[in-house]
Formats: C-alpha cells, sequence, structure tokens
C-alpha cells in the first residue's frame, strides 16, 4: 500500500503543458505555488512523494512534486494553504478529467504514468485530439 496521496486540480487559464512550463520555469528559485482555499487533511501522505497532477483543457497531462505547505492569510483575512511545488514539470500519460471545483485527492494506483524520458519531449497533441484520444482509451 502507497504511503502517499496525490492531488489533482484544474489548471485554469493554461491552453498546453507548454503554457504551464514557461510559467513554471519564470518563477524565481524553481519552486512555485499554488494557493487554494483549503487546507489537506491528509498533510502527512502528500509530503510523503505527492504530487499535484496537472489538468488541462479537460486532460490530465502533467505533475509537479510537492514539497511542502504553508500557511497563507489573505487580504480578507481568510487562512489559506499555499501547496509549494517544485520544478521541473513533468509530463504525463494523458487522462481524462471532468471539471470540478478546488482540488481533488487522487490515489496512486489511479494516477497517470510518468511518460517514459525520450516521450517527454515530443510535441503536444492538440487538446481536442488528446480529449478524444484519453475517452477510448488510447493514450
Amino acid at each position: 500500500m502507497a504511503k502517499h496521496i496525490n492531488l489533482v486540480k484544474l489548471c485554469v487559464g493554461i491552453d498546453s503543458f507548454e503554457e504551464l512550463n514557461a510559467y513554471i520555469e519564470a518563477a524565481p528559485g524553481g519552486i512555485r505555488g499554488h494557493v487554494t482555499r483549503m487546507w489537506p487533511k491528509q498533510e502527512d501522505k502528500l509530503l510523503q512523494g505527492g504530487s499535484l497532477y496537472w489538468v488541462i483543457k479537460g486532460v490530465i497531462q502533467a505533475r509537479q512534486e510537492i514539497v511542502g505547505l504553508e500557511e497563507v492569510i489573505g487580504e480578507d483575512g481568510v487562512r489559506r494553504c499555499r501547496i509549494l511545488l517544485s520544478a521541473p514539470l513533468i509530463r504525463t500519460q494523458n487522462a481524462q478529467r471532468r471539471p470540478f471545483q478546488g482540488w481533488r485527492y487522487l490515489k496512486p494506483e489511479d494516477a497517470p504514468a510518468d511518460l517514459p524520458q525520450g516521450r517527454a519531449q515530443e510535441p503536444e497533441l492538440p487538446p481536442e485530439l488528446a480529449q478524444t484520444l484519453a475517452e477510448i482509451g488510447v493514450i
């Protein structure tokens, strides 16, 4: 049984793996954070090797390792959680996901595998084609 758990999150406003990767690479220090309203109850499991899997255009396409969680107090005084994520962005096999709000837990056995080293540099398929292929279980 796996010691860790993952998160899955919609990547709003990003249209491709390359666009998300460029955004991450532009971050100072190579560590990126994502602020969310809810603090994960399974914090210990997340920090034992968990990743945040990004859904881009309805398809899980990438992941980043979770390296920590920190409290952030917004201008409105509300406590939030910053999920600290490492670079680089890791390309995964495509896996279709329906829209949802916030983030969800993702068991390791349900997470798509990383693409093999040689395929990680392949150009991305058009989003519609990638989603159709994922729907029928080809990719």
